[in-house]
């Protein structure tokens, strides 16, 4: 709703003004809500700007639930954008609420349910002050833990209001509101619901389907207008706590959310939250940051074979904040060497991915083979299988063999990930055919030193990938074994050694 100003300042210009429209006197969130979202569904607006990949699966839900009135719960693995899209909630709520000014559970002007507006109102009738809240400030997030008491979400009685006012404690002026009081006339979420210890759940019952709540026992009676949201993670739901079985079924929809389907879906995602706008100044001159399309991609690989790689726990899932930190600090990586060697434009290269496994590693929750292997074997590897499958979509393997032949023929090339790209760029110029074939990724020869190189850098490290090349740990780039051993396949060109069961002893958490 668009309102007009100035805003009414008390409660006799309130009654005068466009708020005094009957649909609006006595409308409910969820109602508003409701108008709100059919007014964007008939504009054909977007009703949750810069989430990407949930058009055709979760919008469609949360819509239905929406214009059904139910409160609900999204359930989804980490990384999934469920809080964000309880908080893009309050683009659905109108611009100004009036409410009694000084309100802590922001009485409606019309209708004031406390104690404290009921007598003011009475008092001071017309002469009563209004204030407005603005969408953001109508919405109470709450992180569940174990420690939530009654008194945090509800409230609880003061004994130091009621000596104060000469109250007596069953008296509603002695009452300290919670926070699902002072969420009244708004939306209340709570993120990861089954860490809720039960009995505070149980708390919840009376707000969501009678509309009221009781506080310490004493018949004070709240009939509160609030929208409850939710978030649950699927893993913690069966493992750390669980959501009650009659709060669940009061819940009216759950809404199972998910990761990107596609690579297209995950780069923009990452390109959207991950901070590679950056101004470095240089001396005289500005950095100038580039990320290949292929580069990003690759990034986003990880993620993707990560999730279906048997030594990653499926049950915790993979965050999409891997791709997103990993690609920041594949960037910092490119522009700390562009900064130590005076290079004006910033392009990542392939090492840079491997340069940025602090990225990864911590947030890989693996199963015991992976923890058998460790967290630095599993996220090259997972580097490496993305590189393959990448490769696949820019270049023809089997056309490769010119490059190839090179190597096998003696030649060496050292690409390390810390030269400027002009050194790099001469000893990749000596290995016949390598620049004509760049052309798959939009590069030419007559481009910058930097898109050469790390172009370059990207077809010999899909080759590494598939295995018809070598390269060691200082990324000297050489032949290929014929023959590859059972078990090559750790990252570097080393042999990977299997762990020996026999240096490991039980321990008290487990192997230690």
């Amino acid at each position: 709703m668009t309102v007009s100003h100035p805003l009414p300042s008390t409660l006799g210009d309130l009654r005068r003004s466009q708020f005094s429209e009957p649909t609006l006197r006595s409308r409910h969130v969820k109602d508003e809500l409701r108008a709100n979202l059919i007014q964007k569904l008939r504009k054909r607006e977007a009703i949750f700007p810069g989430i990407v990949g949930y058009d055709d699966t979760v919008v469609p839900q949360i819509t239905n639930a929406i214009l059904s009135r139910h409160n609900f719960i999204l359930l989804g693995l980490r990384g999934q954008a469920k809080s964000r899209i309880l908080r893009a909630l309050t683009a659905l709520l109108d611009s100004h609420l009036p409410y009694i000014a000084g309100c802590e559970i922001h009485d409606s002007p019309y209708e004031p349910i406390c104690r404290r507006c009921r007598d003011l109102v009475a008092r001071q009738d017309d002469a009563t002050p209004i204030a407005y809240l603005t969408p953001e400030e109508r919405y109470v997030e709450k992180l569940a833990t174990p420690d939530v008491t009654i008194a945090d979400l509800i409230g609880d009685i003061d004994p130091i209001k009621a000596a104060r006012g000469g109250h007596e404690l069953s008296s509603e002026l002695t009452v300290h509101y919670g926070l699902l009081p002072r969420a009244n006339r708004g939306i209340f979420a709570i993120n990861e619901l089954p860490d809720l210890a039960g009995k505070i759940q149980v708390g919840l019952f009376n707000i969501m389907q009678e509309g009221d709540v009781q506080i310490k026992g004493y018949p004070v009676r709240l009939p509160l207008d609030v929208m409850l949201v939710f978030s649950a993670n699927p893993e913690d739901y069966t493992a750390r706590g669980k959501i009650v079985t009659p709060l669940k079924d009061r819940i009216g929809s759950e809404i199972r959310t998910h990761y990107p389907a596609t690579i297209e879906e995950g780069v923009s995602i990452t390109g959207q939250e991950a901070w590679t706008e950056r101004e470095t100044s240089h001396g005289h001159s500005e950095l100038k940051l580039h990320v290949p399309q292929y580069i990003r991609e690759i990034i986003e690989q990880i993620a993707f074979c990560a999730r279906e790689d048997k030594k990653v726990d499926k049950r915790s899932g993979v965050s999409q904040r891997l791709p997103i930190s990993c690609m920041e600090n594949v960037a910092s990586n490119a522009e700390r060497r562009a900064l130590l060697h005076g290079e004006r434009l910033v392009v990542p290269r392939v090492a840079d991915i491997y340069a940025a496994m602090p990225a990864i590693t911590g947030k890989l929750e693996l199963e015991y083979e992976g923890e058998m292997k460790g967290a630095d074997f599993v996220a090259r590897e997972l580097i490496r299988a993305a590189i393959a499958r990448i490769f696949d979509q820019y270049f023809d393997s089997g056309s490769m063999q010119q490059i190839v032949q090179f190597f096998d023929l003696g030649g060496e090339v050292k690409l390390d990930d810390a030269a400027p790209a002009a050194d790099v760029l001469s000893s990749v110029r000596n290995i016949q055919g390598l620049t004509d074939k760049l052309t798959a990724v939009g590069v030419k020869q007559k481009d910058a030193a930097e898109l050469v190189v790390s172009a370059a850098e990207f077809l010999l490290e899909g080759l590494y990938a598939h295995r018809r090349i070598g390269r060691s740990e200082e990324r000297v780039f050489t032949a290929g074994e014929k023959q590859p051993r059972r078990a090559e396949a750790a990252f570097g060109g080393r042999e990977s050694r299997e762990p020996d069961p026999g240096q490991f002893r039980r321990g008290r958490g487990g192997y230690n």
